[in-house]
């Protein structure tokens, strides 16, 4: 996952970035030339996001970029990444140290090595089982 500071992030510019507000169906709008979606958090207590990110990689096979942005903390990063997050824009007083650390502590999560996630569906332990049966 990539992350940046609230300083970086550039809000979007044009056709190719859709905005989705917290409280709208995610798989109801047209993704047509969309290559980022930025997922709003407007409080670290409101976890919709988490559920539109998760659809828009599943149910809707959204290859492009989702940024988290709003009121991103370091500790949500984990589980961001597992919903199918790629970028998070930190809030304006989260330091990038503590953040990368945090991310660093779930290094199975990543890529799926102990469960599935949105991205990475299988985890690895099954993969191992199938490719040995092959």
């Amino acid at each position: 996952m990539k992350l940046l500071p609230f300083t970086d992030h550039a809000a979007a510019e044009d056709s190719s970035t859709l905005v989705l507000p917290n409280d709208a169906d995610p798989l109801s709008p047209s993704l047509d030339g969309v290559t980022r979606i930025d997922l709003h958090f407007p409080k670290f207590t409101d976890g919709r996001a988490f559920s539109q990110a998760f659809l828009l990689r599943r149910r809707r096979e959204f290859a492009g970029e989702i940024r988290a942005t709003g009121d991103v903390l370091a500790d949500q990063l984990a589980q961001m990444e597992r919903s199918g997050f790629d970028v998070a824009v930190l809030r304006a007083d989260q330091q990038m140290a503590t953040a990368q650390r945090v991310l660093a502590s779930y290094p199975g999560y990543g890529v799926g090595k102990y469960q599935g996630d949105a991205v990475d569906v299988q985890p690895q332990f099954k993969e191992i089982k199938e490719g040995a049966a092959a």
